[in-house]
């Protein structure tokens, strides 16, 4: 499957907003994105050497930007993305909320929001390789979907890896939807998360519309 392999920050400056794509970096002063933003005083950052034309935007540009925003903060490619948009159309609830709920319940942002993994990639990364368990099954699919209740844990045999020994007691702040016990190296999924939960600033009923045409 193929995915992008260049630059995270790149990646931020095109959206005009930081993805968190690379952790613990993103929210220090070693952020590309802030120190570029001000060294030119606030302004969008796009790379290239186009980024000082003003370049109007039409209503497609628009929708299409907040899709691609999308895509790259949860790191899923487009056909991926599209099927959660049909799952979301078929339920229920509205159809863009549904969307960011399938996308924050893949496995690999649910370890990324307990705090196992500094950024969704490394999360992914740690579900590929075999370290998590739900309710006590192995499962190494970063899409796994998860729901309200389950319990995600290292597996016994990983937690002697110094990646998970340096995890152990540390003090981690989560989302009020997921809880982590870094001390035993297990959390759960509280509940599902509501449209407050999901930090993205994304207009998703501009992806909406852009699917529906």
């Amino acid at each position: 499957m193929a995915r992008y392999t260049g630059a995270d920050c790149r990646l931020c400056r095109r959206e005009g907003s930081k993805l968190f794509l690379k952790g613990e970096r993103c929210t220090s002063n070693k952020c590309t994105f802030d120190r570029r933003a001000a060294s030119q005083g606030k302004k969008e950052l796009t790379p290239g050497p186009k980024a000082q034309m003003k370049i109007k935007v039409t209503e497609y540009g628009q929708q299409l930007r907040e899709k691609q925003k999308t895509k790259r903060f949860y790191g899923v490619l487009e056909r991926q993305f599209k099927g959660y948009y049909e799952e979301a159309v078929r339920s229920k609830e509205v159809t863009g909320e549904k969307m960011l709920k399938l996308l924050e319940l893949r496995l690999d942002n649910v370890v990324y929001r307990m705090g196992i993994g500094a950024s969704r990639d490394e999360s992914r990364q740690i579900v590929n390789h075999g370290h998590i368990q739900v309710n006590g099954k192995n499962v190494n699919i970063p899409s796994y979907q998860v729901s309200a209740g389950d319990i995600i844990k290292i597996k016994d045999t990983k937690k002697a890896n110094k990646f998970f020994t340096e995890l152990k007691g540390a003090k981690i702040v989560t989302p009020k939807w997921v809880s982590f016990d870094s001390a035993k190296l297990t959390g759960k999924v509280i509940s599902e998360p509501t449209r407050e939960d999901i930090d993205l600033q994304v207009k998703e009923n501009l992806i909406i519309e852009l699917y529906s045409k």
